[in-house]
């Protein structure tokens, strides 16, 4: 009898941690020192994590143990978290450049039914932020680490139509394209010439 409440105890602890996260592991690098006895190993992992809404962040952490390595990153991504505007919460709002040290990364925005066109580190980027049409190519750094803080920083670029009218001071129907009204002028036009 004793172990059953040890159990829904385990359970109560399990629902309290933030089951809305999703994580994934990017990559995990071996080190070695060499000591007077031989070589101590230890561990560097480099882990995404994200809200699949709208919200990603990226963390590293070194151990001298896998499962710690990626404990310690899971928390720093988990505190170092953005949240990126989605049009219709699956796409990019507008083309976007990220760039840091020698990574440069460059990310549209495409129609449905596209989906995740990125390779490597930045592919797992957009799934936990929850984007599910974006086309993205890596020029530069092949490095994960420089390939995802590019896309981070490309992504912090991102801005809603709503945020950019707030900030001037209009109304989004201004800032948007008015796109629906140009064919219905050029119709006339094409029938006159014919």
């Amino acid at each position: 009898m004793a172990r059953e409440p040890r159990g829904e105890r385990r359970d109560r602890r399990d629902r309290d941690e933030t089951p809305e996260f999703a994580d994934r592991l990017v990559a995990i690098n071996r080190v070695s020192k060499t000591v007077k006895g031989g070589k101590r190993f230890g561990f560097a992992a480099l882990v995404v994590v994200g809200d699949q809404k709208g919200r990603v962040g990226y963390g590293k952490g070194k151990a001298r143990e896998v499962p710690e390595a990626i404990r310690k990153a899971t928390e720093q991504a988990k505190r170092q978290m953005i949240r990126v505007p989605l049009r219709e919460g699956r796409t990019l709002h507008h083309d976007a450049n990220g760039r840091h040290g020698a990574g440069k990364v460059v990310m549209r925005s495409a129609p449905a039914g596209t989906g995740i066109i990125a390779g490597g580190p930045m592919r797992a980027v957009f799934e936990m932020l929850g984007v599910h049409d974006v086309v993205a190519k890596s020029l530069g750094s092949q490095n994960p680490y420089n390939m995802i803080r590019a896309t981070v920083d490309g992504l912090q670029q991102e801005q809603s139509p709503r945020l950019v009218a707030q900030r001037r001071g209009k109304k989004v129907a201004d800032i948007l394209p008015k796109a629906p009204d140009a064919p219905a002028e050029a119709a006339p036009e094409a029938s006159a010439e014919a």
